[in-house]
């Protein structure tokens, strides 16, 4: 997370403003999925008819950056531009979800980013992790905090194996763009590949479809 003054927040398009829109849709049940549910009583994962993508995301919502400004979100802009892209493409979809959870305040969840950061913590997953061998490409969606995807994405990425598999990222910003999320996920999946991601900014999803729609044609997944 970052702001224009350099101080330590998040980029993320999550701390963007973004409208509230559609929730995830387009990934009917086509086979047994496991049972964990988010803190929300709300599947953990969600699956496509006959898919081989799976779609993970990280998303926060509360307090979050906008124009300069703060603005709440009800829906973090990472969960957002999920459901835009789970109802494009056939896909299943799981939700990162933090077993401690990230405060509603946006400056406090600044200094905890910053913290887990230095101390290159591994936030818990509070659920079951999916299997990813039925999956040819994997797409990652995350905010960018402080240039960075947030550090459960670490925690994720130390706990699954994407050898072989084609990975996708995705995320939302404020003002930083892909910072270094792609990159980084290239020096850490050597054995995957890691092809490019998308960027939006949190602000400008309602008028995103078009861009959306070029990388997913792009990228083969478009429907």
């Amino acid at each position: 997370m970052e702001n224009p003054n350099r101080r330590t927040m998040f980029h993320a398009g999550f701390l963007g403003g973004g409208a509230l829109m559609a929730a995830l849709a387009g990934c009917a049940t086509a086979e047994p999925i496991p049972s964990t549910t988010t803190s929300q009583g709300q599947p953990a994962m969600t699956t496509g008819p006959n898919s081989k993508t799976l779609l993970v995301y990280f998303s926060r919502a509360g307090e979050n950056y906008h124009d300069g400004g703060r603005r709440v979100l009800t829906k973090g802009n990472t969960e957002v531009l999920a459901g835009m892209i789970s109802d494009r493409t056939a896909c299943d979809v799981y939700r990162i979800e933090e077993t401690n959870q990230y405060s509603n305040s946006y400056d406090e969840t600044v200094a905890r980013n910053a913290d887990e950061q230095r101390n290159n913590s591994r936030p818990a997953i509070a659920k079951s992790l999916p299997n990813l061998g039925q999956y040819n490409t994997v797409l990652l969606g995350s905010p960018v905090w402080n240039v960075r995807a947030p550090m459960i994405m670490s925690t994720f990425l130390d706990s699954v194996d994407l050898a072989g598999k084609v990975v996708r990222p995705f995320v939302t910003y404020a003002v930083s763009g892909m910072g270094s999320v792609e990159q980084d996920y290239r020096a850490r999946l050597t054995t995957a590949e890691v092809l490019p991601g998308l960027a939006l900014r949190g602000e400008d999803l309602e008028a995103a479809g078009t861009e959306l729609d070029h990388w997913l044609q792009q990228s083969g997944l478009g429907v």
